[in-house]
């Protein structure tokens, strides 16, 4: 057996095209994200930087955020959600 064979072929992985789809922030998201269409992953990006940007991210439980009045905004009235729900929450001011 040459080496060739013991190697599996590499596969290079292609982002999902839903996701690299530009999309149009709401008003109250365009706030903090800007109003330019753009793809999810650049909107989750920039919603991350304004959280680093403002410490919002809590100190002693990494997975919540606390929100400020543009974020309290966009989460609905929460004063606190989890990385995970922020997800859903973003997604009801995104038109496809």
């Amino acid at each position: 057996m040459s080496s060739e064979e013991a190697m599996p072929e590499k596969k290079t992985r292609k982002p999902n095209p839903a996701l690299m789809k530009p999309v149009q922030p709401d008003d109250v998201l365009a706030a903090i994200v800007g109003k330019d269409a753009m793809p999810r992953s650049e909107i989750t990006k920039r919603l991350w930087d304004y959280i680093k940007k403002n410490g919002l991210q809590d100190a002693k439980a990494k997975t919540n955020i606390n929100a400020d009045a543009a974020l309290k905004a966009v989460f609905g009235g929460k004063e606190k959600v989890t990385m995970f729900e922020m997800t859903k929450l973003v997604s009801a001011h995104i038109k496809g």
